[in-house]
């Protein structure tokens, strides 16, 4: 999630969306501005596309995170949901999984289609919306990942966690690691002697919509900057799995983060593409939080 300006106003979503899906004016104006995202994120500063492609062995920041906690993912089908340019989809690949990625933003599919044939790498990239997926895709998996900064943009947790469970075939696992929401509370004004709690922690607060001309990484402006999201507290993310009947494996939350959320955020000293809180904010402010569950059977 980037950095924002205002994100006070609140919105009401629309209905009757023709495909079913729901939030019609929202989703709307999200796509554009991811679609308008891509050639920021493409550019020389962004996601680090050209270090990918140079090393067959690379992988990404937030997949690098994730590893400790993925096991062996050798010969297992995986679809990455929301995956925006395909680098940590790519990334999966090469930890040995047969890699699907899905994302709703042409312009994005488009890029991330041309990444993985620059890298080599045998990756299939779906567009469609991630409420859709079971029946975009038509099959199950071994292993459902999403990653960092994807699931404030959805305002039903209820039917993301029944698609995740739709998507897994029995024994198969799901992923999740995502920014802690306890940090997107605070205000951009805030400083670490001066910390401002502004935005909702827990779901059902009003939707929130802004204008932030600016991405969470790369230079240049995004040219459609309103955005809208959705609180989700971490406790609503464990329970809607549960609900759609997938059994918990791991809930733990993280002092670090593989992107810089505020710009006085400070880099890992061993690893400095995550960032932290500087001390002693972060042993009072979690940064991020992993949940791992799986299909009974």
């Amino acid at each position: 999630m980037a950095a924002v300006t205002d994100r006070t106003q609140p919105a009401e979503d629309a209905s009757g969306s023709p495909d079913g899906i729901g939030y019609e004016a929202e989703r709307a104006a999200i796509r554009a501005n991811w679609d308008a995202r891509v050639p920021v994120h493409l550019g020389p500063d962004g996601y680090g596309i050209d270090r990918l492609a140079g090393d067959p062995a690379a992988i990404s920041a937030a997949v690098g995170f994730d590893r400790p906690y993925l096991g062996d993912l050798s010969g297992l089908l995986g679809v990455h949901l929301q995956c925006h340019l395909g680098t940590d989809t790519l990334s999966l690949a090469r930890l040995g999984a047969s890699m699907t990625g899905l994302d709703f933003s042409p312009a994005a599919v488009e890029a991330a289609r041309g990444i993985v044939a620059r890298c080599g790498a045998d990756v299939d990239i779906v567009e469609g919306d991630v409420y859709r997926a079971p029946e975009l895709l038509g099959r199950t998996f071994d292993l459902v990942y999403t990653g960092v900064g994807a699931i404030n943009w959805l305002p039903d947790l209820t039917r993301w966690a029944e698609v995740a469970a739709a998507l897994l075939r029995p024994g198969g696992r799901f992923h999740l690691t995502e920014g802690h929401p306890m940090l997107m509370t605070l205000d951009d004004d805030s400083r670490p002697d001066r910390i401002i709690l502004t935005y909702p922690y827990f779901d059902g607060a009003p939707t929130m919509r802004f204008d932030e001309p600016h991405s969470y990484v790369g230079s240049g402006t995004v040219a459609s900057p309103e955005q809208y999201e959705w609180a989700h507290h971490p406790a609503s993310v464990v329970q809607a799995l549960i609900d759609a009947g997938l059994v918990l494996d791991r809930f733990e939350e993280h002092r670090v983060l593989p992107w810089q959320a505020f710009p006085w955020m400070e880099p890992v000293p061993d690893r400095p593409e995550y960032f932290a809180l500087p001390s002693p904010l972060d042993q009072c402010i979690p940064a991020s939080f992993t949940v791992q569950a799986h299909r009974p059977g």
